[in-house]
């Protein structure tokens, strides 16, 4: 039995797969957590389903700019790769287009040959494709509201389930691989009401002004409309300067002197150390969890049998770890 917890790399060999819609996406939404179990020697790889030719220029700094103007598929591209270096991540590319944020329905107003226009069977036959040749422990995705209404959120997620149950089945599409069952699928839940709507009374209480005090209705609502289990939260904190320098890296999609990096992050990074999950399916063989307690885990490769056949505990995951441990890598 391999002893993992006299190691500064106690996570290789084991294996994370976070699946996005757009290049940014991975920057934001458990960033610190992918690279912390990268640190600790787990294999961590980004597949992103759209390469975000849709996206408008939200940095001021950057608007006019003749290479964004002339190709800005091609510079979300470089940001993606920088932002995949900062973290200590792999990165793969789906291959779709993005589908943008029509004002009405999706169904009719997306572009035809976009993302969500794609049909699902087909778009899932390309992640099929990278789940049996990654051959991952754990997934990360999105709910089925895609953590925000954008549709290709929404199709990211459609198409992570559809694909998970296709790569586990020995009959379908053989030739895409050998099948590979994953066995933990977390949802990602970094924009839960309880987080901000707790943030927010922190820096009031402190006599200060939130940044996200405009955003509180619609977190609540956003809640109201569907019950999120936090299954899972990753103490993280540690890691958030470099979560924060991956966003940086997409510069035309991030602007480090806005509101909501400058202050949204900095009370984050004051009054919430962690990034959330929602444990959405276990073929571990575990006891099932009480889904009427949140953060019943702080480690989403808890109770995941390697491919040695041993067990990962608990309490494998440390709280604290340098990140200077990827600057080699970067």
């Amino acid at each position: 039995m391999r002893d993992r917890s006299h190691t500064t790399t106690p996570y290789e060999g084991l294996r994370l797969l976070a699946i996005h819609a757009h290049p940014d996406d991975e920057a934001s939404k458990g960033a610190a957590t992918s690279a912390k179990y990268a640190a600790l020697g787990a294999r961590v790889m980004v597949v992103t389903m759209t390469g975000g030719e849709a996206g408008d220029i939200l940095n001021p700094a950057l608007e006019g700019s003749p290479a964004a103007i002339r190709d800005i598929a091609g510079l979300r591209r470089e940001e993606m790769a920088k932002a995949a270096r900062t973290l200590g991540v792999e990165h793969v590319w789906a291959g779709y287009v993005d589908s943008g944020l029509p004002d009405g329905d999706p169904d009719e107003l997306t572009p035809r040959g976009s993302f969500y226009r794609v049909p699902i069977e087909v778009s899932a036959r390309t992640l099929v494709s990278v789940i049996r040749r990654f051959r991952p422990h754990v997934v990360t995705t999105y709910d089925e509201r895609g953590g925000y209404p954008h549709p290709d959120h929404i199709r990211t997620h459609d198409v992570s389930m559809v694909a998970l149950e296709h790569a586990a089945q020995s009959g379908s599409n053989p030739e895409l691989g050998d099948p590979w069952r994953v066995q933990k699928v977390y949802f990602n839940q970094d924009l839960s009401a309880r987080k901000f709507l707790e943030i927010h009374r922190l820096i009031e209480a402190e006599g200060g002004e939130s940044p996200f005090a405009e955003q509180l209705e619609w977190f609540a609502k956003r809640d109201e409309e569907r019950h999120t289990w936090l299954t899972a939260r990753v103490h993280s904190g540690e890691f958030f300067s470099v979560r924060d320098q991956a966003l940086i890296a997409h510069a035309t999609q991030i602007d480090p002197n806005g509101g909501f990096f400058s202050g949204g992050r900095a009370a984050a990074r004051k009054h919430w150390l962690t990034e959330e999950f929602e444990l959405a399916h276990d073929s571990t063989g575990r006891p099932p969890l009480d889904r009427s307690q949140d953060f019943i885990e702080s480690d989403l490769f808890a109770g995941v049998t390697d491919d040695d056949g041993d067990v990962v505990p608990d309490d494998l995951l440390p709280d604290a770890v340098d990140p200077t441990v990827l600057e080699e890598d970067r």
